[in-house]
């Protein structure tokens, strides 16, 4: 088994998205004046790799702690040519993915769908109760012909439009591997 990183590390001063409050990231605590190192952090639900709730684009929307756990983790493809999606997996896209898409990617019934997608895409993503992922790296890292188990659990924030995850790639060894 192989794990694959695909979110990228939080930091202050980090890039946000327009209008985005910045990333700050302060030691409150440290070991002169505490038994203890704690720190502060100040961003937003949409800061480095994340997942969008429906309610982030969709105005009566399910948020993160209406959304069953199963819709941020399982079995998923990458997909980086066109062609027939696998149904009822996860999808990630390494190649820049809009609007056109939405046909095929609603027939296969994803649970989540990530990677480099245009946010008319998203938008309609969201519509249709896919939840979506952004500022997924490491995606060459990823096999193109089987499966993989992918895990991008928010902070379970009551009310929640969005979240940092953490998000990974589990990697079959080649003799457990399904081919798509």
């Amino acid at each position: 088994m192989r794990i694959v990183d695909l979110s990228v590390p939080i930091y202050s001063g980090m890039d946000a998205y327009p209008d985005d409050p910045e990333v700050s990231i302060e030691i409150v605590h440290n070991y002169c004046n505490k038994p203890w190192l704690l720190r502060r952090l100040v961003l937003g639900t949409h800061t480095g790799t994340h997942v969008d709730a429906l309610s982030h684009m969709v105005l009566q929307g399910k948020t993160l702690d209406e959304i069953p756990l199963e819709n941020f983790c399982g079995e998923a493809c990458l997909i980086d040519e066109d062609r027939l999606l696998p149904v009822r997996i996860g999808l990630l896209f390494r190649r820049d993915t809009d609007i056109t898409w939405l046909a095929k990617i609603l027939f296969a019934k994803p649970p989540f769908v990530g990677g480099s997608i245009s946010e008319d895409l998203q938008r309609a993503l969201l519509e249709a109760g896919i939840v979506t992922y952004t500022n997924l790296v490491n995606l060459d890292q990823l096999p193109t012909q089987n499966s993989f188990i992918f895990y991008g659990l928010p902070l379970k924030i009551k009310d929640g439009d969005g979240s940092p995850v953490r998000a990974v790639a589990i990697i079959k060894d080649q003799d457990d591997l399904k081919p798509l």
